[in-house]
């Protein structure tokens, strides 16, 4: 390098870096252009189209929309089927919740001790997954039927009387908690299987050295290393719980003329609730109140519970 030159640094060809900034742009515009429009025409779009037609008196097959303000939502405070289906809602959840997670997580340790049978029970727990609702609802209501049903003639045969199950207003909603537990294990034990999969073996040959048994195993190792993955089950069942429709629209009609929710409100939750007022009755703006409110108390729930959960693990 000459004197002239020396303290000059050598300078790159900018048409050819341009193009390569150009062509990430490109890129980066071409990939998350299509997401934004997917984002705002299928979440944001709704979101506020729902929000709006909650302040309107919205009647299905009519073009005007009154505007009402806030009478909707004093009006569900003072409807007694929607308390009463809140209520169901919240019940439903404190029955599935808490059964799923101990079920599928005894599920998944059972299945990973099996050895080579491993990939036959993962597969049989999880086919009811990969299942249509509808065509596993419709049999389990064939199920529980009182007289022809399989359930009760087992109890017949163990000298048991018959129960009403979807019939009776005390047996209806946990007959249909049950059904889900059989439908959604499988994905559950999934999710714990992968979390068991994490966990790296030479903690487990270290506690077996120092001479713990498999009961200080599970509440000193498996278990504090799985919370991520206990999170993530948790806000996510609290999610589908709160929003439960197919099972409960399907199976809650036990009669040819029933609306669904039966016997007497019995398995009325709040989205199914909401189908029937909306769709039902057409009324399309007291419906979209309540999907306001469900979509309100499932946010509330999720960040409560999700903070709850971090907070338990940084501690």
């Amino acid at each position: 390098m000459t004197p002239a030159h020396a303290g000059q640094l050598p300078i790159g060809k900018p048409g050819k870096r341009g193009g390569r900034d150009a062509s990430q742009r490109l890129f980066l515009w071409a990939t998350l252009l299509p997401m934004a429009v997917v984002f705002v025409v299928f979440w944001i779009y709704p979101l506020a189209s729902g929000l709006w037609g909650s302040f309107t008196d919205w009647q299905a097959f009519q073009t005007e929309q009154e505007f009402v303000g806030l009478r909707h939502y004093r009006n569900l405070f003072r409807d007694d089927v929607f308390l009463e289906s809140v209520a169901n809602t919240f019940q439903y959840a404190l029955m599935y919740l808490p059964l799923s997670i101990v079920v599928s997580l005894g599920l998944a340790l059972a299945i990973e001790a099996s050895g080579r049978l491993r990939s036959v029970f993962r597969t049989i727990y999880f086919a009811p997954v990969v299942t249509s609702v509808i065509a596993t609802a419709l049999v389990w209501k064939w199920l529980y039927q009182p007289t022809l049903g399989l359930f009760n003639q087992l109890l017949n045969i163990v000298g048991l009387p018959s129960q009403g199950f979807l019939q009776d207003p005390g047996q209806a909603l946990p007959s249909i908690v049950l059904y889900s537990l059989w439908k959604n294990l499988g994905f559950t034990m999934v999710l714990f299987i992968a979390g068991l999969n994490g966990i790296d073996r030479t903690m487990y040959e270290a506690a077996t050295v120092d001479g713990a048994n498999s009961w200080r195993v599970f509440w000193g190792i498996t278990l504090p290393l799985l919370r991520p993955t206990m999170v993530f089950v948790v806000v996510t069942g609290i999610i589908e719980t709160l929003q439960v429709f197919g099972p409960v629209f399907i199976m809650s009609s036990v009669g040819a003329n029933s609306p669904p929710g039966g016997p007497s409100n019995s398995t009325m939750v709040v989205a199914v609730y909401q189908w029937t007022v909306a769709f039902g009755q057409l009324n399309l703006g007291y419906g979209m109140a309540m999907g306001i409110v469900l979509f309100g108390i499932v946010l509330v729930v999720t960040l409560a519970q999700s903070r709850f959960l971090r907070n338990s693990m940084e501690s």
